[in-house]
């Protein structure tokens, strides 16, 4: 688990008189063709992604349906269509709309995205964003 992954772990909640669950993806990498700089045109980079998603408590059971909840692989199969789609300027460009898939699903509260371009310098660089819903 990445530094980062740890100290998103530990942090408590925004609000905690409102009682939220949370579903996380951390440390996803993909290559991703990002970057406003002609170098970074036609190319992949390596871009890491991690991903907290505040729900609102389900109203009703779940009735143990994947089909009825907001898992972890609605926020990988997010990104992944996201990504698929082309070129991307601005990582920022690219975490505002991860944010605002999460925030398309009912339940979703707020959400918390952190990308990471992994080849541009030594270590990482990028943007951490977080969003709520209705003030995307």
């Amino acid at each position: 688990m990445s530094k980062a992954s740890k100290s998103r772990s530990n942090k408590s909640r925004s609000n905690k008189s409102e009682i939220l669950d949370r579903v996380f993806m951390y440390d996803l990498v993909l290559d991703v063709e990002i970057g406003v700089y002609t170098h970074e045109k036609g190319v992949t980079q390596r871009v890491r992604f991690t991903v907290d998603v505040d729900l609102l408590p389900a109203t009703d059971a779940l009735d143990d349906d994947i089909g009825r909840a907001f898992d972890y692989d609605t926020i990988i199969g997010g990104i992944k269509a996201i990504v698929a789609r082309g070129h991307i300027n601005l990582v920022e460009t690219l975490a505002e709309e991860v944010a605002a898939h999460c925030l398309a699903h009912p339940r979703a509260a707020s959400v918390t995205v952190r990308i990471e371009k992994l080849d541009k310098e030594p270590g990482a660089v990028g943007v951490e964003i977080v969003r709520q819903k209705g003030r995307v």
